[in-house]
């Protein structure tokens, strides 16, 4: 899918995201009437209001949050003083703003709770200002790195880093705040690949005890077909050993271990986050998405902390490391999903 360019996204999508929710509020009284006549052919509870309801919020958040980067950008000297620590500190303020705000709605009108596992986690939450932390999370189901992104923003305070797809600058609050702060958009294809490796570790760099870079290793959401490929991937390449303990890993994707070795490499002192998660991998589609709604489902999560003194020496020990903790992603996953 081809980006819109720049000034295209400003003058064009973000706009008619302002329009959009002017729109949809001076009209609400006839789509609430429409919810309501759809309603009872509808199944599941209150499903079309729900999904009104939140897609006002997500409007409603996403114009203000539009109008106030453009202030930041005014009180910035018109961007003159963009890369200033203040002004860095209040569009991450922001970004925590907004996603309390979407993390409150989303888990009130879909009936979600968050279960945080912290048994045997190594290291509390309030110790983690000590260093720069890398996070390693699983990727799938929809919605799971707004979640993850909001523990280290909202929960943690930390100063979030990520390498996102380009497709998602067709937010306009995602690509003007994302793209003022150090993040990256890329092209995920196969040619891109060594640029994605490079990418990461550029944004480790430079990191404090105020900032976490968000890795998935996986490359993707998981589904059955990417963990396929990605053994198939392994074996082609000569790595049997990986590709044979891949197989028996059936809820994740292979970890891809150039953007974690490169993120490592670019932070001397660091610690490092491993995220499990579970609860959302059977809505793949939004079709799947619309069905669950009300989802009344647990989301578990579980995390622990490794310090980067207890990495092995060598590229290839680190690989076997990486091959290791993702075992572990893979069973607490086994041992938490249909609970």
């Amino acid at each position: 899918m081809t980006i819109p360019p720049r000034i295209a996204r400003r003058v064009i999508i973000a706009p008619l995201i302002l329009f959009l929710t002017f729109l949809v509020i001076t009209t609400l009284p006839l789509w609430l009437f429409i919810a309501l006549i759809a309603t009872p052919f509808v199944p599941g509870r209150w499903r079309v209001f729900r999904l009104l309801a939140m897609t006002l919020v997500y409007l409603v958040y996403e114009s203000i949050g539009i109008v106030l980067l453009t202030g930041l950008w005014v009180r910035s000297g018109f961007g003159a003083r963009m890369k200033s620590d203040s002004i860095q500190e209040q569009h991450y303020e922001l970004m925590r703003w907004f996603l309390s705000g979407m993390y409150r709605s989303s888990v009130h009108l879909f009936k979600l709770t968050v279960e945080l596992d912290t048994s045997e986690s190594g290291v509390e939450l309030e110790d983690l200002d000590r260093r720069p932390l890398l996070v390693f999370a699983r990727h799938a189901g929809p919605g799971d790195s707004f979640l993850i992104a909001y523990g280290i923003l909202v929960q943690l305070k930390r100063r979030a880093r990520i390498v996102l797809k380009d497709t998602l600058m067709l937010d306009p609050c995602i690509d003007i705040a994302l793209n003022r702060l150090p993040n990256r958009f890329i092209t995920p294809n196969p040619e891109a690949g060594k640029d994605i490796v490079a990418a990461i570790g550029h944004l480790a760099e430079g990191m404090d005890e105020r900032d976490a870079l968000i890795i998935f290793p996986e490359g993707g959401n998981f589904t059955e077909r990417r963990r396929l490929r990605a053994i198939e991937k392994l074996r082609r390449g000569g790595h049997h050993d990986d590709a044979d303990r891949a197989t028996w890993m059936r809820n994740v994707v292979a970890p891809r271990p150039g953007g974690a070795l490169a993120a490592i490499a670019a932070t001397p002192v660091t610690d490092i986050m491993f995220v499990a998660h579970t609860g959302l991998e059977e809505l793949d589609s939004v079709v799947d998405i619309w069905r669950g709604i009300p989802m009344e489902q647990s989301l578990r999560v579980r995390w622990w902390i490794v310090p980067e003194e207890e990495l092995p020496d060598g590229e290839a020990a680190r690989v076997d490391w990486l091959f290791d903790h993702w075992v572990a992603v893979d069973s607490w996953i086994t041992e938490n999903k249909h609970r």
